[in-house]
Parts: C-alpha cells; sequence; structure tokens
C-alpha cells in the first residue's frame, strides 16, 4: 500500500468530497425517470446539472470547450443493462445510453462522480459526448462557435472525400481480408462519427493512463514521447478506425455493424483537427502529433479533398 503525504491526502480527500456532492445534482434524465417529455432547454436545472459534468471534467484536467459548445437540455442521458456494449448515442432522439455501471451504486439513476469512473470508461463518455457534439452541430442551423463551423465544414469534406467509398473487414478476425463499399449518406456520416469518436475516446484513455502515477491528472503533454509513441503504434496496429451500420436489409441480416479496414482508419489531417478543436492545441502541436499517423492513399477522389 502506497503512503501519502499530508498534502496529497487532503488534496484527494477534496476531490472525493466534492465528486459526492456533485453527483446529487448529474444528468438525471427524463427516461431514467419514466417520463417521456421532450427536455426542456431553458430548464435551470439541466444548466446546474450539466455545468456540474463540465466543472468535474476541468478538475480532472480533461477537455471542455466543446462540451460548453452544447445546449444544456439538447440531449437527456438514460442508464440500462447494455449487455454487449458500453455505451450508445441515438442522434434521432439525442439520448445517450450508458451501461449501468456508470450510473451511481449501479442504480441506473444518476452519474458516478467522473473522478471514480476508470480511465476506459471516461474514453468511452467522452466518445458519446463526441457524438452529442456532432448531433448539436448538424442540427443547428448556423453552429454557435467558430470551432464549431469549422469542425462541422471539415467533417462534411471528409465525409465526401474519405468516408463515401471505404474498404471494410467483412470478417473482423480476419483483418487481411477486405472489400469495398460504396456508403449512402446516413452510412458515410455515421462511419465518419465512428472513426472520429473511436480516436476521441482512444486519446482520453491514452492521456489518462500516461498519467496514472502523476500528481495531478490531464496535464501530459500531447507532445511528449511517451504519447507520440502510442499513438504511432496505435495507428500501426490498425486500432483508429470506426464502423458504420448497414442500411441494407439483406446485409443487416448478416451483421450488424461493418467495420472499417485499417486502409480506412483516421487520416492525419482528422487527428490534426480533432487535436486542435476539441483537445485545445495549437495547430503547431496538433500537426506534430499528427506527422505520427501514417497517409492513407484517400479512396476517391471527389471535389476539393486536400489535406485529406
Amino acid at each position: 500500500m502506497n503512503r501519502l503525504s499530508g498534502g496529497k491526502l487532503a488534496r484527494r480527500l477534496v476531490t472525493a468530497l466534492l465528486g459526492f456532492g456533485l453527483v446529487l445534482a448529474l444528468l438525471i434524465s427524463p427516461g431514467a425517470l419514466g417520463q417521456d417529455s421532450a427536455p426542456d432547454l431553458q430548464d435551470p436545472k439541466r444548466d446546474k446539472i450539466w455545468n456540474s459534468l463540465v466543472a468535474q471534467a476541468k478538475a480532472l484536467g480533461l477537455p471542455t470547450r466543446f462540451l460548453q459548445a452544447i445546449a444544456p437540455g439538447f440531449m437527456t442521458v438514460e442508464f440500462a443493462d447494455l449487455r454487449t456494449y458500453a455505451a450508445e448515442y441515438d442522434p434521432e432522439t439525442h439520448r445517450m445510453r450508458l451501461n449501468l455501471p456508470f450510473s451511481f451504486n449501479t442504480a441506473g439513476s444518476v452519474l458516478r462522480p467522473l473522478a471514480s469512473l476508470a480511465h476506459s470508461e471516461l474514453g468511452t463518455l467522452y466518445h458519446e459526448l463526441f457524438h452529442a457534439y456532432m448531433d448539436y452541430l448538424s442540427s443547428q442551423q448556423a453552429p454557435g462557435t467558430p470551432e464549431g463551423r469549422r469542425l462541422l465544414e471539415f467533417a462534411r469534406q471528409q465525409q465526401r472525400c474519405r468516408y463515401q467509398r471505404v474498404t471494410i473487414t467483412p470478417i473482423v478476425q480476419r483483418k487481411g481480408l477486405t472489400e469495398v463499399r460504396f456508403l449512402s449518406e446516413r452510412e458515410s456520416w455515421e462511419a465518419l462519427n465512428e472513426t472520429w469518436g473511436s480516436f476521441v475516446g482512444w486519446a482520453i484513455w491514452s492521456r489518462l493512463e500516461l498519467n496514472r502515477d502523476r500528481d495531478v491528472r490531464g496535464v501530459l503533454s500531447f507532445e511528449h514521447r511517451e504519447w507520440l509513441k502510442r499513438l504511432k503504434e496505435a495507428d500501426r496496429e490498425g486500432q483508429l478506425t470506426g464502423y458504420y451500420e448497414p442500411e441494407a436489409p439483406e446485409e443487416r441480416a448478416i451483421t450488424q455493424k461493418r467495420y472499417l479496414a485499417p486502409m480506412s482508419r483516421i487520416s492525419p489531417a482528422e487527428v490534426a483537427m480533432l487535436l486542435e478543436l476539441l483537445f485545445e492545441q495549437t495547430p503547431e502541436q496538433a500537426n506534430r502529433s499528427a506527422a505520427i499517423i501514417a497517409r492513407s492513399p484517400l479512396p476517391l477522389d471527389k471535389g476539393d479533398c486536400s489535406g485529406s
């Protein structure tokens, strides 16, 4: 058992007490309370709930600027016994569903304090929060922040340039066996969102893991050699890919998800944009990390795809 200094012990006690107090105000969704009414975007209680979540994330050194851009009442959070996956986000109803272990005492009513979540759970949560952000941006007639407008414009370009024609691994266990697919508008948008969401979740998890033995979480630079080493390894092993749910009924009868092959993994330009706009890195810092990613060939040259 490790011995803690008086100052470190005091800091941990304060963090634990703050987390316990904030849990009482965290993300109680209409669905979790058996209510079906639409969320009230002007509800002060929901503002307090969302602000509490942002405050906890900031205390852990996690990125919060893009979270603050989402209207507090835009989405609802539900808990369910999700046996085959940890979380999901439904853009049609703006609902996030988390597995029961994410809830306090697994009671399915409120989110556990963020400080009590494992690094992998925080990565999963941020994956879903990213989906909520993209849903929010695409649902607005004009995204409110310059970062939001820039990200959405870039996403639409990448959807056209990189995700309308992709390679997939029809048999997940045989990554060397690939097929080409031409995706619909919905499929390509989902493939992009899941690829980017996977990177966001992986980056949160990886950064927290690297900070596991540090006094303050979330402060490790994205330019640190250990971060760059992990990023290069993840890219080389094909971890930074997404999936989509096929629309064709005959294909859905075979599988619920089609996973993208390493050839259709996230690109350096996408990594740079996400690190800058979501993780609040400078363009120079983001580009240095992105340079670690091997450039994969564009599957289809349509329109202005420069920098893809």
